[in-house]
């Protein structure tokens, strides 16, 4: 198995923190006498080398344009009319890529957004980072098939295909790779290569972006991990290298469902803390100072995105597909983490009820409706449950969110702004996304018909 290659980690920030969970200060990095014997690494194809990202969203973009920072000739597709016209106009609707960095590419003449996949002819190397998400409880790899179905009359000789996506630990050899040789006729290992690395993207995350965080790499044999270890070499810190596209797949679903598990832990702490008359938040608090043994995570209103929600059970899928049994961890953390946004609907109507407020036609102000600070993502938002359960009970729902892009922004919510105004006119109002850019001082002046679940307002009415 490789070792990882590249420039060596501070251990006291071996994992990259967010909004739900920070590492303590002591933890360890890799150590260099794992036993991990190490495998031959290659550049690139050189600075001449066409690169295709499929995907422009919040892990496309940023890879896409750090290829072209780094003199790659980047082709950006993506099946959204809307998505690559705002990039040809050089307005990026991706946090982590600010409008001047994307027309900077535009300008060098090497990134091409494009819905036509005529434009990949000739390409050397080839990014998939579409969505992989559940329906019905089953993984769609829908757009995964697509996206090989379309790249696939554009494969030459010599050419590599790298899956970012996440999904179930088998999909790059049982699925991508015999789709790309079915259509195209070649050869996987042969006439063309195929791994997978694992998309690690934080957005809003200041200090670990893609060129800093690690990235995790794997190959359908020793020439594809050759290839696909210098081409990401080429453009971040560090690269990982694992034995087979298995084990980079479960990776991700590890990463994530740890995540999930915890969070879950500390949710239904939080709702028998509460019943039980205990800070909840004070002891996470303190337990936080442990310097080992102890990694701090914090409640929250639910989990969204693409990765809690889905992630988990792409791997309980699997395990009850292929083995007939149940993860019962991944389906408890599920049943826990989707039924946050009902608690907090119930601790709404018991906060008016001792108001003496009716629910039915009062105006209850969300403040955030992105499911992770500082960013404008929605999918999956525990905002969206609770803006449902509150319209089913007749609230007049007004929203404050300047992250949300206005074709995102969801059906039933009157977009408003932050001002003393709005908040005195809201018969309570809700933190639900600790953005940065909140006027906090203005919810604090009416802290008291305030229910905050991220532990920001001072004096807050209601604490999650």
């Amino acid at each position: 198995m490789p070792a990882s290659a590249g420039v060596t980690r501070d251990p006291a920030g071996s994992t990259a923190p967010d909004a739900t969970t920070t590492e303590s200060p002591t933890s360890e990095a890799r150590s260099p006498e794992s036993g991990v014997a190490p495998r031959p690494t290659s550049g690139p194809a050189g600075p001449d080398a066409k690169v295709v990202i499929v995907g422009q969203g919040y892990v496309g973009l940023p890879v896409a344009m750090r290829a072209v920072e780094v003199g790659y000739t980047v082709v950006g597709v993506d099946v959204d009319d809307r998505r690559i016209g705002r990039l040809a106009e050089g307005a990026s609707y991706v946090d982590d890529v600010d409008s001047a960095r994307l027309q900077q590419a535009l300008d060098s003449g090497r990134y091409l957004p494009t819905t036509d996949y005529q434009h990949c002819e000739g390409f050397d190397y080839a990014v998939i980072t579409v969505p992989t998400p559940l329906r019905e409880s089953v993984p769609d790899l829908s757009f995964i098939e697509s996206a090989a179905a379309s790249l696939a009359p554009q494969l030459r000789s010599g050419a590599t295909v790298i899956l970012e996506s996440t999904t179930y630990p088998g999909t790059t050899e049982e699925l991508l790779a015999p789709l790309l040789e079915s259509i195209s006729g070649l050869t996987c290992g042969t006439d063309f290569y195929v791994g997978y690395s694992p998309e690690r993207i934080d957005p809003g995350n200041q200090r670990w972006g893609f060129v800093e965080t690690p990235k995790v790499v794997s190959g359908i044999g020793e020439e594809a991990y050759i290839r696909i270890h210098g081409f990401y070499s080429s453009m971040i810190n560090e690269v990982v290298g694992v034995s087979g596209t298995k084990e980079a797949e479960l990776t991700k679903l590890l990463e994530n469902t740890f995540r999930h598990v915890n969070i879950a832990l500390v949710n239904e702490l939080l709702v028998f803390g509460h019943q039980l008359g205990v800070d909840v938040w004070e002891a996470i608090d303190a337990a936080g100072t442990k310097p080992f043994g102890f990694m701090k995570f914090t409640p929250g209103p639910g989990v969204g995105g693409h990765c809690l929600p889905v992630d988990p059970s792409y791997l309980s899928w699997e395990v009850r597909r292929k083995l007939g049994r149940s993860f019962r961890f991944v389906e408890l953390a599920n049943d826990i983490n989707d039924h946050m946004p009902d608690y907090v609907v119930s601790r709404i109507v018991t906060a008016l009820n001792r108001r003496r407020v009716a629910l039915n036609g009062s105006t209850i102000l969300l403040v955030g409706l992105a499911y992770k600070r500082n960013t404008g993502d929605v999918r999956e938002s525990p905002a969206l449950r609770i803006v449902a359960l509150l319209r089913e009970y007749g609230v007049n729902v007004q929203g404050v969110d300047h992250h949300v892009e206005p074709y995102q922004w969801p059906a039933g919510v009157e977009s408003v702004s932050l001002t003393e105004e709005v908040v005195q006119n809201s018969d309570y109002i809700v933190l639900l996304t600790d953005h940065d850019d909140v006027d906090y001082a203005v919810l604090e002046k009416a802290a008291d018909r305030v229910f905050d679940t991220r532990h920001r307002v001072k004096n807050a009415g209601e604490l999650l």
